[in-house]
């Protein structure tokens, strides 16, 4: 969007001094007698322009009696006499650009005083510029974000004028948030954030009654049709044709997610009153959590916009991995977790009191002009809450006619795996999610999704969803199964924390054995192929390390956008292996080892159990490179060694019964050598060289220098080449 200008550059005055006041009283000359932007003065107004910015910025380090005459010329009226004209774009984006470098370069708080003194600065705000034009539209909303990282708790007062009630630099930049260049939007973000940091009293009561409700129920309306268009390209690419659109769907999605949450934890309440009602009352009630519910369920109006429920559980799991305020992630999980239906004489409450995801009744802009105070409609949550202010004694008597929580019952149903786990890896990540997010109180966990704290209660977890996860667990351990890895990995993730407490397992004897007959099964099928697969044992200890390489991450799991599509088995699609299904007989035996692996981990955790066999090589045997070898009883075979790099190193090759060294000899110790290179004899690639029999070619992925790629070994003569090869 930027063009690409020569920044001080041209011929103009090539006699005078660029840096004194001497100049800017002659450019002030120019500019007076230049007042009418014409075609033939166009150019030398640009350059006079860039040539301003320059010597202020000069002045503002060196010379103040430079800032001192802009300011008794008033030059800025110059600049908005210019904008007055219809000059074109070329003239605007170069005015523009150098109040952008000029206010991003001014130093002393004295001179930045001097350039706000007046209105100028307000006026070229909301002067109307043809924001058709991609430069002049990223040029200005680059100056507003250049103005708002100057604004603090004295400066404000330049751009907010609590007699007027007017707060241009603010009002103006909001009107551009859903526009469609990225740059723009994300600006406009920023420059709200740096608004709202400002701790000024006046400043914040006009957001909050002038802009606070139009804004935020626009950006949530906006964030919504976002949402909408994202589900669409899920429902619409089941062959994964179109994945770049949906990543970066999905990137805006958390970008959206982010942007709310350090506006709510910048922790300013009348702010935050505002924005929670309407991401609870216009989006995610309505939208993300009424889309859980089938399509023609009772408990919603027929009509309501919705989302698919996979959509609806991803967006759902993002919103609780990200945001940790309490409000939010309170309300929202008790909905989740403690929603119930309460069915009338014709429909439920539920069905008459629910928020539906709707349009704001008028534009931003059309807000913004409106001369009277808005104030939040407060959304009525109140039907989710019909039990929060019982006593224990209540509880229990309501505990045996509790209405079944519909939004529970959903996701706990989704994690059926029979045909496929679409649905039943994102209902793990929010169940996942909801039970480790900090915001929410532990007592609307206690027992569901952490362990009970009350040691009297047996089984101290919720026995029903347990069962599921061991389900999972078991039918993961079974030939052909549709289960894929990272469900398996996440399903572990979340027994453990269901089950586990202080390291100790809780499990009752009935669900330990489940889970010790799944590992029985996971062996079962590791022996198919335990002998079909020549390089089986490479494979175990390259899976293994790869698990322990690369633990379950749940929240970069849900910035993936791939796991939004079917599971697919292909991987031409470029999907992570553990995130699809296996292709081919060696997939099928890499998935059966990691399985084996992950169950057996489970077995021993919940047991207390600590790792005693594996890794089967311990790749610390490795002879270190600070040791000192005797080789005197050695058999060395001097080579010179070629790296990729083509340099040619002189060393003695030594093979013992599980590894080879390089070496170098000990300078004053006759018969010790120094390793410089150690690698396990199983981690080599031996490759002959065919264009010459006294060379070989040596790989191997690790070595106590690192990798060692396509290295060449010259030995001395063909005998001893074959020597090495052999051993």
């Amino acid at each position: 969007m930027f063009r690409s200008r020569s920044w001080f550059g041209g011929g103009l005055w090539r006699n005078k001094n660029p840096h004194s006041l001497e100049h800017l009283k002659y450019l002030h000359n120019v500019l007076s007698k230049n007042q009418i932007v014409s075609e033939n003065n166009r150019g030398l107004l640009v350059e006079t322009l860039r040539s301003i910015a320059e010597i202020l910025i000069w002045g503002d380090q060196n010379d103040s009696s430079v800032f001192d005459f802009f300011l008794e010329k008033n030059m800025l009226s110059f600049f908005l006499n210019i904008l007055k004209q219809k000059c074109g774009s070329y003239v605007c984006v170069q005015l523009l650009q150098t109040l952008n470098i000029l206010f991003e370069n001014i130093r002393s708080e004295t001179s930045l005083y001097y350039l706000l003194s007046n209105n100028h600065v307000n006026l070229i705000i909301v002067h109307k510029f043809d924001f058709s034009d991609e430069e002049v539209m990223a040029y200005y909303i680059s100056f507003l974000k250049t103005l708002s990282l100057k604004l603090n708790g004295h400066t404000i007062h330049f751009f907010y004028n609590d007699n007027t009630n007017d707060f241009p630099l603010y009002t103006e930049a909001i009107k551009f948030f859903k526009h469609p260049e990225s740059m723009v939007r994300i600006a406009v973000r920023t420059l709200t954030l740096n608004v709202y940091r400002v701790q000024d009293a006046s400043m914040l009561r006009f957001i909050r009654n002038k802009t606070a409700v139009p804004y935020f129920s626009n950006l949530v309306w906006f964030i919504g049709n976002h949402v909408l268009e994202l589900d669409t390209c899920v429902r619409n690419d089941a062959d994964h044709q179109s994945q770049t659109r949906l990543s970066d769907l999905v990137a805006e999605h958390l970008d959206h997610l982010h942007y709310l949450t350090d506006i709510l934890n910048l922790n300013i309440e009348a702010l935050n009153d505002v924005l929670i009602d309407h991401l609870l009352n216009k989006l995610f009630v309505p939208l993300y959590i009424f889309s859980l519910l089938p399509p023609h369920s009772n408990a919603i109006k027929e009509g309501n916009t919705r989302v698919s429920s996979v959509v609806s559980l991803f967006l759902l799991s993002q919103v609780f991995l990200i945001s940790r305020q309490q409000p939010l992630v309170q309300d929202l999980a008790h909905i989740i977790l403690r929603g119930t239906s309460v069915n009338g004489e014709n429909s439920s409450v539920l069905a008459q009191a629910a928020p539906v995801f709707v349009a704001p009744t008028k534009t931003l802009e059309e807000s913004l002009d409106c001369d009277h105070v808005l104030t939040s409609g407060a959304g009525n949550l109140g039907f989710y809450y019909n039990n929060l202010n019982i006593t224990d004694e209540e509880k229990e008597q309501m505990l045996a006619q509790e209405a079944p929580k519909i939004f529970l019952d959903v996701i706990v149903n989704s994690l059926d795996c029979t045909e496929n786990d679409y649905s039943a890896l994102f209902a793990l990540c929010l169940l996942y999610a909801i039970s480790h997010n900090a915001g929410i109180s532990p007592d609307l966990l206690d027992g569901l999704l952490i362990p009970s704290s009350n040691p009297e209660q047996k089984p101290r977890y919720t026995s029903w969803l347990v069962q599921k996860l061991i389900n999972i667990i078991t039918l993961s351990c079974q030939l052909g199964c549709k289960v894929r890895l990272v469900t398996l990995e996440l399903t572990i993730s979340l027994l453990l924390r269901l089950t586990l407490k202080d390291r100790v397992s809780l499990l009752t004897d009935a669900h330990l054995a489940a889970v010790l007959a799944a590992r029985e099964e996971s062996t079962s099928l590791l022996r198919n192929y335990y002998k079909r697969e020549d390089i089986f044992g490479d494979m175990f200890e390259s899976e293994d390390e790869e698990l322990r390489k690369k633990p379950l991450n749940v929240e970069w799991l849900m910035m993936d956008s791939n796991i939004l599509l079917p599971p697919t088995g292909t991987p031409l699609t470029g999907i992570e292996f553990n995130k699809r299904l296996p292709c081919g007989e060696v997939e099928r035996a890499r998935r059966a080892i990691r399985v084996f692996l992950l169950v057996r981990d489970l077995c021993l955790k919940l047991s207390g159990e600590k790792e005693t066999q594996l890794p089967l090589t311990n790749r610390n045997d490795c002879v270190q490179s600070n040791a000192v070898l005797d080789l005197t009883n050695s058999d060395l075979l001097s080579c010179n060694v070629i790296g990729p790099d083509g340099v040619r190193n002189h060393r003695f090759l030594v093979v013992e019964s599980n590894q080879i060294m390089l070496v170098v000899p000990v300078p004053g110790q006759l018969g010790f050598g120094q390793p410089t290179l150690s690698a396990l004899l199983h981690d080599l690639d031996v490759t002959a060289d065919k264009q010459d029999v006294k060379s070989l070619y040596i790989s191997a992925k690790y070595t106590t220098a690192g990798p060692m790629v396509n290295t060449r070994f010259i030995f001395d003569d063909s005998i001893r080449c074959m020597a090495a090869q052999q051993r």
